[in-house]
């Protein structure tokens, strides 16, 4: 019989399929009686017995096994030939060493073996499935060519074959960023050297097509000029746009191919994550999240873990049935391709995260996918929906109806569907997502209707957050805030349903930027709120069904609240929040009348606040940040941000924010700021820190939730109302976020900006950057597919981190398992008997192996009445240990190991010195190596017992030879006196300092090197040079997540706490009524009229109020805007505390009775004539807020005369004059507000 057709590699040829069928007449035959037969693939080896159609699917893939050649268990009677035997082991081998490439095109081939032979999973069965993307007849012949090409030889005698070479040369091309040029060059080199018979591609060009195969490719579809539409489905031939009437194509007066407007490069998502499945690497890991994730409950490592997962498996349990249909994450931001700020170009990728992985690989770039391509040069703003619309279509398709996929792990065919969880994006591509438009007074898009937001002068601030606090919270009475009492109730919640209601109302708009476009400024009426559209996204069934639907970026909130807070610290021009007008602001609101400005002269006097720093002061805190050193890999080198002389730090990136904060914030700012505004400041960087972690607990998280609102209260009570932008008001959204969603490490947008920074590198043809980076993407997409396959290159897979251990342990020994990497040269080094016997006992009294000996020579000194016990069997035991382990070993006991025998022998005195030493995947460094760099990687902590923790630091690297070539790594060190009977410590502002100027442990310096911890020291500007601050340290690309079946994880790229129960963290109730605003002891700063702004004239001399209106350039509607008095007033509250509802309203008939001859126009006398020359004859009216004689109002000057309206707190306003002022009507929330009070009081 002929059995050649096992060895093809081509397994869609009809000899195997020929052979196949033959096969399985004959093991028709050898049914057992379950109707089973032994099944002879390569994976079951005949070990296994299955039905005869799943043997038949295996015989496609993973193929039959080549060493069968006498099919004793199908028929064939046993022949036993020792030639025979020889054959089989030898094709046994050569099977072993089947080519990679092979391997990654069995995988790629497998739907297509199945096409005809589909054994579905049985729950599945009788269902009707689209076709997969993969498993057409078409598809099988370019395989065809590609198996033909893996099986040429590169020329004659070459072990690789000719599609091996090329991907591997293409993958060492894109791995290292090479330029097509370069690239050229390197193959005309190569046709050169290699003999004739070569067949390699002569250029990039051709290389690229060669692999285009293997490519999953993009689709081009046309644009309208204004994002209007897209030329795709019913307008594909379109010529001209259905809604604006623009032509398709660019003018051309030439002959030559038509070129449109604007390409959209769409790459369908079917066939990316039918990849997923297909591969034998990435499809046991699409089950992950079920099958191996840890479940524990109240620990959030995941996003399964969080309530917004769980909540859709409850509503949709068929969903959840499968762990194999994926749950997406839908990320976009803008980017400038070309990196010059000066061009204003912005392109938008929308990306596609799936969560199925584990936490190490679902936010890495190679298991992204990018899904569309949105072109510039201009945003699309709220017009994405136009561009989303293919991608939505297909999440539609994969919701209802599902595609048919192959998955390798179970080597059967299943439904694959798939949802997007929630979107990913700052805050302005928020609003671009949702339809809710995050501009104006209602920016907040989680309180919706119900935020508090207040005018201001040049700005909005969304202050009012006591409203979070309990109903009887004391700071509920304070005036202090923002000159008010607090009794509003928190915003309510609102869900999909709600959310829904509200889009009802919502005007459709017609698309697109075209200038004849009316829709574009149209403005909005009260009922659409803040609504601009209705997201595109509400066309999937489960979306208004979501607990959270689009994500608040902890990324971009954290980097504003940073720049508001070090920007005002510093008085940072352009950044801080104390300007003139912020003062302005506090005397508008009637607060901290010590911080209001004071007429002197022609000028003002600005009192120094308490929450800012002197010249002096900001130079000592930016040479703090200079001298701050941090370990390798852990943040960039801030102190190049850091302008020294000039007390100014500028150009920091997100991360470098994200490190400002959380860590050097708290330590650097002790020492100048009063305790209370210390206080709120480093109870803001733990709450970051302590939800950034890795591990969330829902108990912190809800602790969390609590102390924001305190914090933030703090903070109002502090800081000038402008500092409270709607980016700080964020902030106490994001507790409920996390637990809805997960960890934030899964939802914000660092990873997908290391992704746009890549593509921006894709950029090597600056007239075409939006094709350049599409045909970039798809050959890194299939080169990264295919770099899984290889083993013997480096790839983005395998390629060891900068900080790898180095190898793989061969020993069993704890002591002697754990592998090191020595750094630097092996100095030799000799111990004296003292420091060798220390070395040996310490490794000794650490060996989990050698714990019971301990125990057994313990009980044995304590039945002899030894004294000081511990001393005693330091003394005593390596010598009993050794006679012990040497008997055993020489009695052949079993018990007694190699390993354990050379343990028991004293190590050689000869050592090995070194100044560096990398374990556990964290660099450390000798502290005089330390010294010479930027970084600092020589800090030491070893935990303790009770909480107790032992600093120092490394002076030395040892390596301890013992027989056989044992060897261990130790770290010498020098530990501070940290004892804490002697107040050598100090917990303050929760950070630990302590006292370096005294070591302990002189005797006993020696550990083991997997026992070290890395933390890193900073000054401590409080206590003084002897004193400095401990910051451990968690190193990126170290992961402890447990896992059903233990693997080890890669690197994640931003700095992250472990878990956030390691923080400590609580919240400090001051009294704030005894807070000091200003600081006496530095001179107020001097104003120049010109420089505020005011006339002069104008102001009374004891008050310098101004009232803004708020311009229309500020949101693209005026919405009917109502104060929170008239909103209190008209509904009923809920509280309990009469004592404020009562005093409440008295307050308030106060007010209405003072509000009662709420218009009143006054003549002033004409101004001089050298002013009305001056002055412009048009009618243009120009307004100025000021108080008259006790009443507030607008001063209006119009030509020759001044009008004074007399308006308290008016906003908004709108003044009609007619008849050269002698008519005046002001119309504005205000007035119908007073109106409305007025009518509530009368009656």
């Amino acid at each position: 019989m002929d059995k050649s057709w096992m060895r093809l590699g081509n397994r869609l040829s009809n000899e195997y399929l020929a052979g196949v069928n033959s096969f399985m007449e004959s093991a028709k035959l050898c049914l057992d009686e379950n109707n089973e037969v032994r099944c002879p693939c390569r994976n079951c080896q005949n070990a296994f017995f299955q039905s005869l159609d799943v043997v038949e699917s295996h015989l496609y893939l993973p193929g039959i096994s080549a060493s069968y050649e006498r099919w004793i268990f199908h028929g064939e009677e046993l022949d036993i030939d020792k030639e025979g035997d020889e054959t089989n082991t030898s094709e046994l081998e050569e099977e072993e060493n089947d080519d990679e490439i092979n391997t990654m095109l069995e995988d790629l081939c497998a739907p297509m073996s199945f096409e005809n032979h589909q054994p579905q999973d049985e729950e599945e069965d009788g269902m009707n499935h689209n076709s997969s993307p993969q498993m057409h007849n078409k598809d099988s012949n370019k395989f065809v060519g590609m198996l033909n090409e893996a099986q040429r030889p590169l020329f004659h005698g070459c072990k690789l074959s000719l599609l091996n070479f090329v991907v591997k040369l293409m993958h060492i091309k894109v791995l290292n960023q090479w330029s097509n040029k370069s690239f050229n060059m390197l193959l005309e080199l190569l046709i050169d050297v290699f003999p004739k018979d070569t067949a390699l591609p002569k250029s990039t060009y051709d290389a690229k097509k060669m692999l285009s195969e293997l490519g999953l490719g993009y689709e081009a579809i046309h644009a309208c000029k204004y994002d209007c539409a897209l030329f795709w489905k019913e307008h594909e031939f379109a010529s001209r746009c259905p809604e604006c009437d623009e032509p398709r194509y660019k003018p051309n007066a030439g002959k030559g191919k038509k070129v449109p407007q604007k390409v959209l490069r769409y790459f369908p998502l079917k066939t990316r994550l039918h990849r997923l499945f297909i591969s034998r690497h990435t499809a046991i890991d699409m089950r992950w999240h079920s099958e191996r994730r840890v479940e524990v409950e109240g620990v959030l490592r995941h996003p399964a873990d969080g309530e917004a997962w769980k909540e859709f498996d409850k509503l949709y349990p068929e969903f959840m049935q499968d762990p194999r249909n994926v749950r997406l994450g839908l990320a976009t931001d803008g980017f400038n391709p070309f990196g010059n700020m000066h061009n204003s170009y912005s392109m938008w990728p929308v990306i596609l995260v799936q969560y199925n992985m584990p936490p190490w690989k679902c936010m890495k770039e190679p298991f992204m996918m990018m899904s569309l391509l949105i072109p510039g040069p201009h945003a699309p703003g709220r017009d994405i929906d136009i561009y989303l619309r293919p991608l939505v279509d297909e999440l539609k398709e994969l919701w209802e109806v599902g595609i048919d996929t192959f998955d390798a792990y179970s080597g059967k065919i299943f439904s694959l569907r798939a949802a997007i969880m929630w979107t990913i994006n700052d805050f302005a591509a928020y609003g671009n997502l949702s339809g809710w438009s995050t501009k104006g007074y209602k920016a907040c898009p989680t309180c919706n209707e119900n935020t508090s937001s207040q005018g201001l002068r040049s700005k909005i601030c969304f202050m009012g957050h006591r409203r979070y606090l309990p109903p009887n919270h004391p700071w509920r009475k304070s005036k202090l805030h923002d000159g008010k009492w607090e009794i509003r109730p928190p915003p309510k919640k609102l869900s999909g349903d709600d959310i829904l209601k509200q889009l009802e109302f919502v005007r459709y708009e017609k698309p697109g930027k075209h200038p004849n476009n009316k829709d574009r400024k149209r403005k909005r009426t009260p009922n659409e709120l803040n609504w601009s559209k209705k997201s595109i996204f509400f066309e999937l069934e489960y979306w208004s069904k979501l607990k959270i639907r689009h994500n608040l970026d902890v990324m971009h909130i954290e980097k504003n609240v940073c720049d508001n807070i070090v920007g005002t610290l510093l008085n940072i021009e352009g950044k801080t929040k104390d300007t003139d007008k912020a003062r302005l602001d506090l005397q508008d609101m009637k607060i901290r009348k010590e911080l209001h400005l004071q007429q002197h002269g022609t000028g003002f006097l600005k009192p120094h606040a308490s929450y800012t720093l002197t010249l002096e002061e900001k130079i000592k805190f930016c040479k703090f940040l200079k001298s701050v050193k941090f370990p390798d890999g852990y943040a960039s080198n801030i102190s190049n941000c850091v302008r020294e002389n000039e007390g100014k730090i500028s150009g920091l990136k997100t991360h470098d924010c994200h490190v400002l904060l959380q860590q050097l914030l708290p330590v650097g700012i002790r020492k100048f700021l009063r305790k209370e505004v210390c206080n709120a400041i480093v109870e803001l960087s733990c709450f970051f820190q302590k939800l950034c972690s890795r591990t969330l607990n829902t108990s912190d998280l809800e602790k969390l939730e609590d102390g924001i609102v305190i914090i933030l209260c703090k903070l109002e009570r502090i800081f000038p109302p402008a500092l409270f932008d709607v980016m700080v008001h964020l902030v106490v959204h994001i507790p409920e976020e996390a637990k809805l969603g997960g960890p934030v490490a899964f939802r914000w947008m660092y990873p997908i900006e290391r992704i746009l920074g890549r593509h921006k590198r894709y950029v090597k043809n600056k007239a075409r950057p939006k094709g350049s980076i599409a045909e970039a993407y798809i050959v890194n997409e299939s080169l990264n597919f295919c770099s899984m396959y290889l083993y013997d290159i480096e790839t983005r897979f395998n390629r060891p981190d900068r900080n790898d251990n180095g190898g793989t342990p061969t020993a069993c020994l704890s002591v002697f398992s754990k592998n090191t990497r020595q750094l630097g040269r092996a100095e030799p080094k000799l111990l004296s008997k003292q420091e060798i016997d220390r070395v040996h006992w310490y490794i000794l009294n650490n060996c989990d192996e050698v714990r019971q000996y301990l125990d057994e020579h313990m009980e044995l000194l304590q039945r002899q009445n030894h004294n000081d016990l511990e001393r005693k069997q330091e003394e005593l035991f390596p010598q009993w240990f050794a006679s012990h382990i040497k008997r055993l070993y020489n009695q052949k006991d079993l018990v007694v190991s190699k390993e354990l025998y050379a343990l028991a022998c004293k190590p050689d005195f000869r050592v090995f010195s070194f100044s560096g030493c990398i374990v556990n995947g964290v660099r450390f460094l000798v502290l005089e190596r330390d010294n010479c760099l930027t970084t600092q990687n020589s800090g030491v902590m070893v935990p303790g017992d009770e909480n107790f923790n032992f600093f120092g630091v490394l002076c030395d690297v040892v390596e301890v030879i013992y027989i056989f070539d044992y060897r261990v790594t130790l770290f010498q060190c020098n530990w501070y006196d940290n004892n804490p009977n002697q107040k050598r410590t100090v917990e303050d502002y929760h950070l630990t300092s302590i006292n370096v100027n005294r070591n302990w442990y002189v005797d006993d310096s020696y550990i083991l090197a997997i026992q070290a911890q890395q933390v890193f020291y900073m000054d401590d500007l409080v206590l003084g040079p002897q004193w400095k601050v401990v910051q451990k340290v968690q190193h990126r690309g170290i992961w402890d997540i447990p896992e059903k079946d233990d693997n080890s994880g890669t690197e994640q790229e931003v700095f992250q706490e472990n878990e956030s129960s390691d923080i400590y963290w609580t919240i400090q109730h001051e009294d704030l009524d005894t807070h000091v605003c200003h600081r006496g002891d530095v001179a107020p700063d001097i104003i120049e009229n010109s420089t505020l702004q005011i006339d002069v004239e104008s102001l009374n001399e004891n008050t310098n109020g101004v009232i803004y209106h708020p311009s229309e350039d500020e949101d693209d509607t005026w919405n009917e805007y109502y104060t929170e008095d008239e909103k209190s007033l008209n509904s009923q509250d809920d509280s309990d505390d009469s004592d404020i509802e009562r005093s409440y309203y008295t307050e308030i008939s106060r007010e209405i009775k003072r509000w009662k001859p709420f218009i009143e126009c006054r003549w002033s006398q004409t101004r001089s004539s050298r002013e009305k020359a001056e002055r412009s004859q048009s009618t243009s009216l120009r307004s100025s807020g000021i108080q008259r004689n006790g009443n507030k109002g607008v001063l209006f000057d119009l030509k020759d005369q001044q009008i004074f309206l007399n308006l308290p707190n008016p906003t908004r306003q709108s003044i009609t004059v007619a008849a050269k002022g002698s008519l005046m009507s002001a119309r504005g929330n205000e007035f119908y507000q007073i109106k409305k009070l007025w009518q509530n009081y009368l009656s």
